[in-house]
């Protein structure tokens, strides 16, 4: 059970952090004249998903520490 709660934080945690990075990505993709600019997809993107998969789990972490214990 708790492994699938933390599965299910993590696949959570990756889809907020893809849902921040999509606001305005149309805008930041095109941002210097008319060359796209790639960081927007090999940098920006992985770290989004990586933060929010990590932000999520140390969030989860936390909460079941102050949990009392059975």
């Amino acid at each position: 059970m708790q492994a699938a709660a933390g599965c299910l934080t993590a696949a959570v945690g990756a889809g907020a952090g893809l849902a921040v990075w999509s606001v305005d990505v149309r805008g930041r993709l095109w941002r210097f004249e008319q060359s796209p600019d790639w960081s927007v997809l090999y940098a920006e993107l992985p770290l989004m998903v990586l933060g929010g998969v990590a932000v999520s789990l140390g969030l989860w972490a936390v909460l079941r520490r102050l949990r009392p214990r059975r």
